[in-house]
């Protein structure tokens, strides 16, 4: 039985009691809820994409002018003598650029002028150059500037495979075959144009014809068989192929 006139407070004890101390309860103030309204004010505003319009052909010639030179073989010169003036012509007259042929220095000097219209026009001029010093016809080197999906690429037998002497001289034969056969049967069913220069090589194409072309090599290379890689390239060419 509790005792009349002592209050107690919840738990029981004593209010009135000496020693205690009655200690008040902040109230706790109520959330209020979040508004999910958003002032446009606040609203964000992604950036506008730049806008980068295409170079006139007639800015092009504020540019500075831009040179390259290649080098010639000693044994390309006489084939450049023949050749000048199917060389000159593309260049000059398609690609508008000067070219002519250093006497001292022997190479090739190409560069840009007020008449250049093509951003890609001098690297197209120098691939074109640079194919026939690698031992091309210019008839296939000009399609270089013709066409924008064909490449160059070069590699040497001994990438492949470390080979010296006799070994060296069957690799090359194996890639050549007899009369040249081997050679043309790759560059008929890829599509490519290859040149053997002693122990390297260069390929005329585009990037999935030269893949499969480099690849039918590397495997006469390190010893495959004739039949066995003219199979694989087939089956290769025909999937390609069949893709386009």
């Amino acid at each position: 039985m509790e005792a009349e006139g002592e209050a107690f407070d919840e738990d029981g004890a004593m209010m009135n009691e000496p020693g205690f101390t009655k200690v008040v309860s902040k109230a706790k103030k109520p959330r209020l809820p979040q508004s999910m309204e958003v002032e446009q004010s606040q609203s964000f505003n992604p950036p506008t994409a730049p806008s980068h319009p295409p170079v006139n052909p007639s800015q092009l010639s504020d540019i500075a002018k831009q040179s390259q030179r290649i080098p010639i073989p000693r044994h390309r010169y006489t084939p450049l003598k023949e050749n000048w003036m199917k060389l000159y012509t593309p260049i000059v007259e398609h690609l508008k650029l000067q070219v002519r042929f250093n006497l001292r220095s022997r190479h090739v000097e190409i560069r840009t002028c007020r008449d250049t219209t093509e951003h890609n026009a001098l690297q197209k001029a120098v691939d074109f150059v640079r194919a026939f010093a690698y031992g091309f016809d210019v008839d296939d080197a000009v399609a270089l500037i013709r066409l924008d999906d064909l490449f160059l690429d070069s590699f040497e037998i001994n990438d492949v495979k470390a080979l010296k002497g006799d070994h060296l001289s069957r690799a090359i034969g194996r890639v050549a075959g007899k009369n040249g056969r081997t050679k043309f049967t790759i560059e008929n069913v890829t599509k490519t144009r290859i040149v053997l220069a002693d122990s390297k090589i260069h390929i005329l194409g585009s990037y999935q014809n030269i893949r499969t072309a480099r690849r039918a090599m590397c495997n006469l290379i390190l010893g495959s068989p004739p039949s066995k890689v003219y199979g694989t390239m087939r089956a290769v060419a025909s999937r390609n192929s069949s893709r386009f």
